[in-house]
């Protein structure tokens, strides 16, 4: 359930089942069972299916889908004319809108005359103008590069909160979860594993996908003395003897040294990260943690299959249920 006026981040590995769940929510599929509601209205269930044109949910996705044949003013418009205004008025809302994306001077252009950020401007002016009840947002910044998916996700963010949109958004991304979303839900195999506010469910993830969408390992182990003892070594915690337990591991929280210093660990791989430097490390019994290294305090000999040593930082990491 999703309150009017929030919006929904939908999280999950390939196949989980998301984009599954927004054509269901858009009315393009009929699914076996259950219900889909907006407000009192039953959309899908009790014998009914509304089509998609009637539902008052609006569908945006990587691809802009804008018509070649018509400028961007007309394109904008389209929703409006579609919904019974007329030709003038729905012109007039389409130049507003095409201000509020920061594309004013260029409505009377064509859609093959302006970039790919540009475009997915053009289809959320397009979306909001409609005035739906849900915009359902298939990953929208997917498709754009690195300089334009910023400003995207902030022009994106400002006129969902402005409008009150309720929305619905599926993505890979954990900052279109952060900065678009109230609420978030994980999907796998087509299952809800987690639901909740999103600060809380990124504070504290309960699975090991949610976790690693936050570049942080899960790490399991039993509490015994006052230590919670783990494959990568003890972590203190007041936990009652004999509880399992999860540990939460930022790669901030992983110290790589020598070998010889601190527990056994071969480097996977490395690759850049933020500020430094991300080291993949496996354990002898195959378990994985992710370390961030500080360029400045890379040995010569730290590269893929090197054998180090590994230490947790108590001070970063938290302990959680198991």
């Amino acid at each position: 359930m999703v309150p009017a006026g929030k919006v929904l981040a939908v999280v999950g590995p390939n196949a989980a089942g998301k984009s599954t769940l927004l054509q269901v929510l858009a009315g393009l599929v009929r699914p076996t069972s259950g219900s889909v509601r907006l407000g009192e209205r039953v959309l899908t269930g009790d014998g009914l299916h509304v089509p998609p044109e009637r539902r008052g949910v609006g569908l945006l996705g990587q691809d802009p889908l804008l018509f070649d044949h018509l400028s961007l003013r007309e394109n904008v418009a389209f929703g409006p004319r579609a919904a019974g205004v007329r030709r003038g008025p729905a012109r007039e809302a389409a130049g507003r809108w095409l201000e509020r994306v920061g594309l004013a001077g260029l409505a009377d252009r064509r859609p093959g005359t302006i970039s790919g950020g540009q475009g997915q401007r053009v289809a959320l002016a397009r979306a909001l103008a409609a005035q739906p009840q849900v915009l359902l947002l298939d990953e929208p910044l997917a498709a754009l590069d690195a300089e334009a998916a910023p400003e995207i996700r902030q022009l994106l963010g400002d006129q969902l909160r402005e409008t009150g949109t309720t929305a619905v958004v599926v993505s890979h991304d954990i900052l279109d979860a952060a900065l678009l979303a109230d609420e978030i839900m994980v999907l796998r195999d087509g299952e809800v594993v987690e639901y909740g506010p999103v600060a809380q469910v990124l504070a504290a993830p309960a699975t090991a996908f949610t976790a690693a969408l936050m570049g942080v390992t899960l790490v399991p182990g039993l509490a015994r003395g006052g230590i919670v003892h783990t494959a990568w070594g003890p972590v203190p915690a007041e936990i009652p003897d004999g509880v399992r337990c999860a540990v939460r591991v930022p790669p901030a929280a992983v110290v790589v040294a020598g070998e010889g210093d601190g527990v056994p660990a071969r480097v996977r791989w490395l690759e850049p990260a933020a500020g430094g430097i991300r080291a993949r490390l496996i354990h002898a019994d195959g378990a994985e943690l992710l370390a961030d290294v500080d360029p400045a305090q890379v040995a010569p000999g730290l590269e893929a299959g090197a054998a180090v040593g590994v230490r947790l930082d108590p001070g970063r990491v938290s302990v959680g249920a198991g």
